[in-house]
């Protein structure tokens, strides 16, 4: 009887330890790495019809399993293939064929002009503020329809297609997007493409504001000659603060000191030393982002006169 509970005890941890290595070793808890490049370079990498950058590059965390996948350039077919992901990392390479001139199309071999397939995209403005509208416009074959995907933070992440506009007989598009005070600030891409995804073309710009700019004093009391040092944080999305000093005198209208970059963990600091021009009173430096979405300010007293 106790050999037979012994035979039972032991043949339980074998299935144990069996199932506990099947968990540990299950394929589908990892995930792999892919590389691209191209001929030529610079070209748009979409993976499941997703914008991720332009090659050479490398996408990583991406789940087992079958994928498709595009690269597309300017001037070139674009390249699509379906994928299967495995383990480690796979490698992939694009040589990209030029399009066909209209004349290489009917097969004629004289020099010709290309034909106007290609696509072109323009925003209105390198920085939007929050709230504000952005014009997008740009030009494409005439009477056609195309895509517009904007990509970006939060919402934006993985791409939204924005409109399908068509092409008037001339060739141009517009198109105005107007996302309120909800859209996040950061770094954005927008991409036109035609219906066929033969041709595509984008551009980046910034959206700001949102935030908040703040603003403190190493110290709140100072004599001629003494310096002080304002420091703070910026989360507007802008890459630089404006400092502007008010105070007696030719400060009462504000005197700007200049800009100062803000840093990859969204702080600024600035050094600021008074001199003989600087009458005793109280002064106010205000901080405000560029452009000018928020402001902060502080307060320091000047004591006595210059060599005192």
């Amino acid at each position: 009887m106790k050999g037979k509970l012994n035979r039972n005890l032991v043949i339980s941890v074998v299935i144990f330890c069996v199932l506990i290595s099947g968990c540990i070793l299950n394929p589908n808890s990892e995930k792999a790495t892919l590389q691209f490049t191209s001929s030529p370079s610079g070209a748009e990498i979409y993976l499941d019809n997703q914008y991720y950058g332009s090659t050479p590059s490398a996408i990583t965390n991406v789940e087992f399993g079958n994928h498709t996948l595009e690269i597309r350039h300017g001037g070139y077919q674009s390249w699509s293939t379906s994928i299967t992901v495995s383990s480690g990392t796979s490698h992939f390479y694009a040589a990209l064929t030029p399009q066909p001139t209209d004349q290489q199309a009917l097969g004629k071999t004289t020099p010709s002009i290309p034909s106007q397939t290609g696509v072109t995209v323009r925003a209105s403005k390198d920085t939007m503020i929050v709230g504000d509208s952005m014009l997008f416009s740009g030009t494409g074959a005439p009477s056609t329809s195309l895509l517009l995907t904007l990509y970006g933070p939060g919402y934006y992440a993985k791409g939204v297609l924005l409109d399908k506009p068509k092409t008037n007989s001339a060739g141009s598009w517009s198109y105005t997007w107007n996302p309120g005070s909800s859209v996040q600030s950061g770094s954005y891409t927008i991409v036109v493409s035609d219906a066929q995804n033969i041709a595509s073309e984008r551009e980046e710009f910034s959206v700001v504001g949102g935030g908040e700019v703040s603003i403190s004093a190493s110290t709140r009391s100072i004599i001629p000659g003494d310096s002080v040092i304002f420091s703070g944080r910026c989360t507007t999305g802008a890459q630089n603060v404006l400092l502007k000093l008010y105070g007696p005198d030719r400060f009462s209208s504000g005197v700007e000191l200049g800009s100062v970059s803000v840093l990859a963990d969204k702080t600024w600091s600035f050094k600021y030393t008074s001199d003989r021009a600087h009458q005793a009173g109280i002064y106010t430096m205000y901080v405000y982002d560029v452009p000018q979405t928020a402001s902060g300010s502080v307060q320091i007293t000047l004591w006595g006169t210059y060599g005192e």
